[in-house]
């Protein structure tokens, strides 16, 4: 008999070790094969938006520099994210308690890097729609630049700032030998990476979403000089680069206010139950959804993963290749 009960210990030479928990086979069956069937489809396809964007001149602009960012994210997001909760989600820790901050703190550097991306390309359509005679002007490459390289700065400083207590005495949280506790202000998370950045994007988008439909009705009026032609056709491109980021802001809302709306609604739940399972689809989910809306909506991404899969990338002089 206690023999049995050892057996169920993380480490049966240990009296204050953690009992092995138990997983359902449908539980299994996501961690083991739907993740890394996810993770695998998500590294890949934002491998493609980030060749594209870099390797083709013409699509060094603005915009497509913040798009390029946020599929730096969730590139990292399907490369990191879930190879690190497999292993936390796993019935012991076996690694360490250093390791056990570590594959916290590694893979959550691009979670908050998405959330202040999403808020990044919300000012740039803004500014794109309500003042299209300034934009060029307001928002410049090098400009987008510098933000972006201030929204990785953050995200970095964010994961050292909620796990700096577990670093300064790593498993402090841990109630048994073989267990990864992390520890974070739940209250400072909600605000700082779901209600400041979804009420910012909510905010703009509001306002894109009003001028589009006052400049949509002014399309239709009865004008046919020359000069608000061209116009019209400059107000359609930045309508349309709207409505398709629009629906990129729309699919991370929805994926990731389910996270957010247990923690407001109070409800607490385990590493490793099916909640958490479930909540990690979703981010994983969202990553994986972006490249697909561009395919979608982006005639340009289809043709340079055409030029990307058939190798002419490689040919001389593909940078400057028409893809528009």
């Amino acid at each position: 008999m206690r023999e049995e009960y050892k057996a169920e210990l993380c480490f049966p030479q240990l009296n204050n070790s953690c009992k092995k928990r138990t997983r359902p086979h449908s539980e299994s069956m996501i961690i083991y094969t739907l993740l890394p069937f996810l993770s695998l489809l998500t590294v890949s396809l934002n491998l493609l938006v980030i060749i594209s964007i870099s390797h083709f001149r013409q699509l060094h602009t603005s915009t497509n520099l913040l798009l390029l960012s946020l599929a730096v994210s969730d590139f990292f997001v399907g490369l990191l994210v879930v190879q690190f909760q497999i292993l936390l989600l796993e019935p012991c820790w076996l690694l360490g308690d250093l390791a056990c901050i570590l594959c916290s703190f590694l893979p959550y550097i691009s979670v908050p890097a998405t959330a202040v991306n999403m808020v990044l390309i919300s000012v740039d359509r803004y500014v794109a729609v309500c003042d299209p005679l300034r934009y060029g002007t307001k928002i410049t490459p090098k400009r987008v630049k510098i933000c972006v390289l201030l929204c990785w700065i953050y995200s970095v400083f964010y994961d050292f700032l909620f796990l700096f207590d577990n670093l300064k005495q790593p498993g402090k949280y841990n109630s048994c030998y073989g267990e990864c506790l992390i520890n974070v202000n739940g209250n400072v998370d909600l605000i700082l990476r779901f209600i400041i950045p979804t009420t910012s994007i909510i905010i703009l988008y509001s306002r894109v979403f009003v001028v589009a439909v006052s400049q949509a009705r002014s399309m239709r009026s009865h004008i046919a000089a020359v000069k608000l032609q061209r116009s019209k056709t400059v107000k359609k491109s930045e309508l349309k680069a709207a409505r398709t980021l629009g629906v990129v802001v729309a699919v991370f809302l929805m994926c990731y206010c389910p996270f957010y709306g247990i923690s407001l609604a109070g409800y607490n739940y385990m590493m490793g139950s099916s909640t958490h399972i479930i909540m990690i689809f979703l981010v994983i989910f969202n990553s994986c959804l972006n490249p697909l809306i561009y395919a979608f909506f982006y005639p340009w991404f289809r043709k340079t993963v055409k030029l990307i899969v058939t190798l002419e990338i490689l040919q001389p002089h593909s940078r400057q290749a028409n893809v528009l």
